[in-house]
């Protein structure tokens, strides 16, 4: 086994996506993108599996082709642990578009900590340690 590599299964907006992630956090881009041609499966010019790294974690996605009645969870998060309050508030913002699992604040684990949900369903628990 070389490696684990996270995967997300978006239902049409895996670039936008990851183009949205790559642009909040630092040192971060798209590395391959593979989408659905003309009479293939999927929607014609949606992906059909794509990475993207995140400060060096490599994550995989795909634009499923086919609909499901599910879709992310919180009980599987992206953990991020942030340098500074200008990070941790502006990754805060920028990625509680879709709720708030635990407000931003000063919890006895950590300085400054918050789960939150992006408007694409994805759940990431921001951490400021002590």
């Amino acid at each position: 086994m070389k490696k684990v590599t996270p995967f997300l299964m978006f239902q049409g907006n895996a670039e936008e996506a990851m183009n949205y992630y790559t642009s909040l956090i630092e040192d971060s881009a798209i590395t391959s993108i593979i989408r659905y041609g003309a009479n293939e499966a999927g929607d014609e010019g949606s992906v059909m599996q794509a990475t993207f790294s995140l400060r060096g974690q490599e994550i995989m996605c795909i634009d499923s082709n086919i609909k499901h009645d599910f879709t992310f969870t919180p009980s599987f998060s992206l953990y991020i642990t942030c340098d500074t309050e200008e990070e941790i508030n502006r990754l805060y913002e920028g990625l509680s578009d879709g709720g708030v699992l635990m407000q931003l604040g000063d919890y006895s684990f950590s300085k400054k900590f918050g789960w939150v949900v992006d408007k694409f369903g994805v759940s990431w628990q921001l951490n400021l340690p002590n």
